[in-house]
């Protein structure tokens, strides 16, 4: 009879759980596995609740926390929602110790601005389809910054991240009926957002730099016509 072949699960493979376990038992190495993975959606989090510059303070402090918890990941729920919550407990945390809340802002390139949305950039675009893909997002980005916190968390976890509700209510202990109405009032207020930012007069207005480049350009072109 030939000997059992071992065989070893490449880390990319390993499950959050088997992670874990292997953490504990020593490979600690592994714990980066679990970083890699969770990166953007920890970053999205707790941009929920602090500014830009705010973030990757809080989002180290909520890596090492969950280190030293780690063996009270019982596997009730998923990794994911596990680490979301003591984000948002070390978002809190952060926001007491201030004593004091503000509204972030997202537009623009503004410091402390964010970038929720990867949308594509590709070489098939021409300028004016990446100008106005650009703005859009700026502008929507704007619109998610003035929700309240409460909405806003739940609209980026649903909206931005993909979760589902179930795993929403778990990680904000909320019923999942809270978070449809979270998530309902949210788009409506978004919508609300868009529409008082589309009626602004001051909305894709050409200004006067770019009015005297145009001039120049096209009476550069009429000149050389002759």
């Amino acid at each position: 009879m030939e000997p059992l072949k071992v065989i070893k699960l490449k880390p990319a493979k390993l499950t959050d759980e088997q992670v874990v376990d292997k953490v504990l038992h020593g490979e600690k190495e592994l714990y980066e596995i679990l970083l890699k993975r969770y990166n953007q959606t920890l970053y999205r989090v707790i941009r929920s609740y602090l500014s830009d510059d705010e973030v990757e303070d809080v989002m180290q402090d909520t890596y090492i926390k969950a280190y030293e918890k780690l063996h009270q990941f019982q596997g009730g729920s998923t990794f994911s929602t596990w680490l979301i919550r003591i984000g948002i407990n070390e978002s809190l945390q952060f926001l007491r110790q201030k004593k004091r809340f503000r509204v972030i802002n997202l537009y623009g390139n503004q410091e402390g601005s964010i970038q929720v949305f990867n949308m594509p950039d590709t070489n098939k675009m021409n300028p004016e389809k990446k100008l106005i893909n650009h703005e859009g997002k700026l502008l929507f980005e704007k619109a998610i910054g003035q929700l309240p916190e409460k909405y806003r968390i739940v609209y980026v976890l649903r909206e931005v991240e993909g979760m589902k509700n179930p795993e929403i209510a778990a990680c904000l202990d909320l019923t999942e009926s809270n978070v449809k109405v979270r998530l309902h009032r949210a788009k409506l207020l978004i919508k609300e957002e868009l529409y008082k930012i589309s009626s602004d007069a001051n909305v894709l207005e050409f200004g006067n730099s770019r009015c005297d480049k145009m001039v120049e350009s096209v009476m550069r072109r009429i000149c050389s016509a002759r």
